[in-house]
């Protein structure tokens, strides 16, 4: 026996709502920001980088500390701050010969925050 089953992500129909088109258009964001946006979303989907933001997200930390949080050799440790700091998610500061690097705002907070409280939503 078959079964004729619509698949939830279609419409029955071909109409259009008009005014649910316009919000919508007003609420998709200009193509560069759009473009930035998803650059910035690959990076964070790295899990050793996202474990890095994670950890940075509770402490600031060096660079040893943090590869050693995160279970990385310094030199790769390093390399993945660079990226990092190029999308402007981490930043840093110096004291003496040691450099400290933490989250770049309360956005990339929020961002690794949210990210990992949804995927423990099962």
């Amino acid at each position: 026996m078959t079964h004729d089953v619509t698949p939830l992500d279609t419409c029955d129909d071909t109409c259009t709502h008009p005014d649910a088109v316009a919000r919508a258009r007003l609420a998709v964001p200009e193509d560069r920001c759009v473009d930035d946006a998803a650059a910035l979303l690959k990076v964070v989907a790295d899990p050793t980088r996202l474990r890095m933001l994670s950890a940075l997200a509770a402490e600031e930390l060096c660079v040893h500390d943090l590869a050693v949080v995160v279970g990385t050799s310094e030199s790769a440790t390093s390399h993945q701050l660079r990226l990092l700091r190029a999308h402007r998610l981490v930043t840093s500061r110096k004291a003496g010969r040691t450099v400290y690097y933490r989250l770049a705002d309360h956005h990339v907070t929020l961002l690794i925050g949210n990210a990992v409280e949804h995927a423990r939503e099962r």
